[in-house]
């Protein structure tokens, strides 16, 4: 028969396990559960929540082709902005110059040194601090903001809220007055600019109607047909009466070499005349240009003196455009949760801190005992 075998015992390596499991677990448990409950001072949760929203644009500025894009960036961008704004140091030293966050949050040190600002912080251990206090959620695609600041009394965590919603009103406000400014120096500047080369234009236009002394070549050439138009009648008439004086009379007459004089100079004429509108021979013109060329160089000059105008025409709407768009604010800040007034203490959250140091703390006991079993029974 097999002998029977006898009642476990502990051994000491039993009771190292038991040991260990006492100092690395229960130990520190207890000792979180006796600092949650008996020295973490209670803190009181104030939530707010806030959007910016920016006006649309329509009516005129579309008409004009968007030129009140001038104005600002898009609001996704300004959320951005005031996500960054409210974790930063301008912020924080605000924040503390209108309700003395230094004093409050160094209050319950040295009873709870964890939770509480240690005395006489750098402004960087304020902002770190501030940054434990203050939660910001902040959605991307929304651009919604919600912001849980915490303090060890209900009415400064309720205020801490509003100075944040009122600073970050004022930052937008900042945000507006920018991009008003900038959108009026632009506008400014695109109508002197345009005024500027509308008077180049026309003192460009007046200098070649005093150089050539002609006011509108088209007209002018109008006046020219006209005398070709009067010449070929006259021409004509001459034919006429030469080919009757034929029929009428012998070729010694001297009216018919009158009248062939007559044809002659008229053709002549009429010959000077077409060869003034294609060379430099222009008496029109004292720099002898001929007319191909002058109306080329008139027409560029109305061109530009119309292009001119219109620029100037489109600047002095952009300049209204941008006028009317600083005479209101374009984006402001939309509070959807108003700063809430706590009514009982939230945080710390005791049964959650004492649940995560426990598991935290057990999963390590168990790395470290089979760590050591592994070992001694390798050894």
């Amino acid at each position: 028969m097999h002998p029977v075998a006898r009642p476990a015992q502990m051994r000491r390596r039993h009771w190292g396990i038991v040991y260990s499991f006492l100092g690395i677990v229960v130990g520190p448990l207890l000792a979180t559960i006796i600092y949650l409950w008996i020295f973490a001072v209670d803190q009181y949760s104030s939530v707010t929540g806030f959007t910016i929203r920016q006006e649309e644009s329509g009516g005129a500025s579309e008409i004009l082709g968007g030129l009140s894009a001038l104005t600002g960036s898009s609001a996704s961008s300004d959320a951005d902005i005031l996500y960054e704004f409210i974790q930063s140091q301008d912020m924080v030293r605000g924040v503390d110059d209108a309700l003395d966050l230094v004093t409050h949050y160094t209050g319950p040190f040295p009873r709870d040194p964890i939770f509480a600002l240690w005395p006489d912080p750098t402004i960087e251990a304020l902002q770190e601090h501030w940054q434990r206090k203050v939660r910001i959620t902040f959605n991307q695609s929304t651009g919604l903001i919600e912001v849980r600041s915490l303090a060890f009394a209900p009415q400064t965590a309720h205020a801490i809220n509003e100075e944040i919603v009122a600073r970050s009103q004022d930052m937008i406000n900042d945000l507006n007055l920018q991009s008003r400014e900038d959108a009026m120096r632009y506008a400014r500047a695109d109508l002197d600019e345009a005024l500027l080369r509308l008077k180049t234009a026309r003192e460009a236009l007046t200098s070649f109607r005093t150089r050539t002394q002609i006011v509108d070549p088209s007209a002018d050439i109008q006046g020219r047909m006209g005398v070709m138009n009067n010449l070929q009648q006259q021409l004509a008439e001459a034919l006429i009466e030469y080919d009757l004086l034929q029929q009428t009379t012998s070729e010694g007459d001297p009216r018919l070499r009158q009248a062939q004089q007559r044809i002659t100079v008229i053709r002549a004429r009429i010959a000077d005349e077409r060869q003034s509108f294609a060379t430099e021979d222009n008496s029109a013109d004292p720099d002898g240009e001929d007319y191909p060329t002058l109306i080329a160089e008139y027409e560029g000059l109305i061109v530009d003196r119309e292009f001119a105008e219109e620029t100037y025409r489109a600047a002095l709407a952009a300049l209204d455009v941008a006028r009317a768009k600083a005479s209101r604010q374009s984006r402001y800040l939309a509070t959807y949760i108003p700063p809430t007034l706590p009514e009982m203490s939230e945080y710390p959250q005791r049964l959650v801190l004492t649940g995560i140091a426990g598991g935290f703390l057990v999963l390590l006991w168990s790395v470290l005992a089979l760590v050591y079993y592994s070992i001694r029974d390798r050894g």
